[in-house]
């Protein structure tokens, strides 16, 4: 599973998702791709869950991105602990995704597959998303 190797600090604030993608809202890699259109924060079990999904539909041909990288730390205390005593342990590491964040990429797959690979992506991760392409018409997507 995906998290960093090191980090500055070892616990993070929660912070907020506020506003839309700066960066990382446009396809740079792949033909096709998946768009976040909600915020929230990804874990790093649901971005390997949804790679899984699109790697075993499209039987390994072609190539993906992986355009997100879980880098937040997200603390927990354990069941039934009383309050005070300090900030809980890191349980997993997350990812922040913004509104307009492309989460995957996807080149060497005719679209329709695509789109089917990507739908069934789209069930493992909690935000709705949006399949885009290259050219920006997703007529040849098929069911689009």
């Amino acid at each position: 599973m995906l998290q960093p190797k090191k980090t500055k600090f070892r616990k993070g604030f929660k912070g907020r998702i506020s506003g839309n993608a700066k960066g990382g809202a446009s396809l740079n890699f792949g033909s096709y791709g998946l768009k976040a259109m909600e915020p929230d924060r990804l874990t790093a079990r649901q971005i390997e869950a949804a790679r899984r999904a699109i790697t075993r539909h499209i039987k390994r041909q072609g190539r993906l991105w992986i355009r997100v990288f879980p880098d937040v730390p997200v603390s927990k205390k354990p069941a039934e602990v009383r309050q005070g005593k300090g900030k809980g342990a890191v349980e997993y590491w997350a990812a922040r995704v913004k509104p307009g964040r492309i989460l995957f990429e996807l080149d060497g797959v005719p679209g329709p597959l695509a789109a089917e690979a990507f739908s069934r992506e789209a069930m493992k991760l909690p935000i709705k998303t949006k399949v885009v392409a290259r050219l920006g018409d997703t007529s040849h997507l098929g069911g689009e």
